[in-house]
């Protein structure tokens, strides 16, 4: 099941667009059905869960920390994360830093901004992003590299709504992208559109779409 639906979803995404396979609350069965499908790249909402997974599961596996990250459990996945996507705050960029320093790397990220209605949704906004870039804190973080930008389009069924959203992401990545990273080729991915709307994401430009209950079917709870 799950590798017909990696199938068909491959299938509906250009070959240019990453395919985050989002496996929180799944077991790690599931996860070797999607490997054994050929699928490396997977996200997390949870740091332990991804600690925990990461650890019973090949390291070739490409792992991407989806949700909202605390400062206190950066440096258990500071060995290994792949990609960020949700570095929300100079705080957690500034440990993200001092983490990827100790274990000599340098650690991707992308910068979450807030796009929704919602409150609840985590994010910079744009007067907090332009401040952090722009400021002389950000330019010593020599152990985090910015890819991009990530977002979260409100939890509606109007459609006009959520692709407005996403048209502001982009304007906004290209914003960012000509201002401070002209110059910096991996700043390049905007992280946008989940399972009920990242058909309308990849329209408004999206590069990397984060699919959960479309390919492991609804989500568990627990």
């Amino acid at each position: 099941m799950i590798a017909e639906n990696l199938e068909q979803i491959r299938k509906e995404i250009p070959a240019d667009v990453t395919l985050v396979a989002v496996s929180k609350t799944k077991p790690i069965s599931d996860i070797q059905e999607a490997m054994a499908a050929g699928h490396l790249v997977f996200g997390e909402n949870k740091a332990q869960e991804l600690i925990t997974k990461a650890g019973e599961l090949p390291e070739k596996i490409k792992w991407h920390m989806i949700g909202h990250l605390q400062t206190n459990k950066v440096k258990y996945i500071a060995p290994f994360v792949d990609l960020i996507h949700s570095a929300d705050s100079l705080k957690v960029l500034r440990v993200i830093n001092k983490e990827a320093q100790k274990n000599d790397r340098i650690i991707q990220c992308l910068l979450q901004l807030h796009i929704a209605r919602e409150e609840s949704k985590y994010g910079f906004s744009m007067d907090e992003i332009h401040e952090i870039l722009s400021g002389d804190q950000f330019k010593a973080f020599h152990h985090v590299e910015i890819c991009g930008v990530m977002g979260m389009a409100t939890f509606t069924d109007e459609e006009q709504v959520v692709r407005n959203e996403f048209k502001m992401l982009r304007k906004t990545f290209e914003e960012l992208k000509q201002m401070y990273f002209k110059d910096k080729p991996a700043f390049r991915e905007i992280s946008m559109g989940m399972s009920n709307d990242y058909k309308i994401a990849i329209e408004e430009g999206s590069t990397m779409v984060r699919i959960g209950s479309n390919i492991f079917g609804e989500r568990n709870y627990h």
